[in-house]
């Protein structure tokens, strides 16, 4: 369960940060631009993204058992 909710986080974060990031950090070398995308998306991954998702899912469970 823990690997589907971190995909159902990482997987639209990081296309969202390509869509609008990507044409700018396509001028460094790959190993920047990985690191880049991990400085950033790390951590709103961690404190931000699953946190929410946590959430929405405790919302969204307590409702069905109401």
């Amino acid at each position: 369960m823990m690997a589907l909710k971190i995909w159902a986080v990482i997987y639209p974060s990081i296309t969202i940060f390509l869509l609008l990031f990507g044409e700018h950090i396509s001028v460094f070398p790959l190993y920047i631009r990985t690191l880049i995308l991990t400085v950033t998306l790390v951590p709103w991954m961690v404190f931000a993204g699953l946190p929410l998702l946590d959430k929405a899912i405790q919302y969204l469970t307590e409702n069905k058992a109401n």
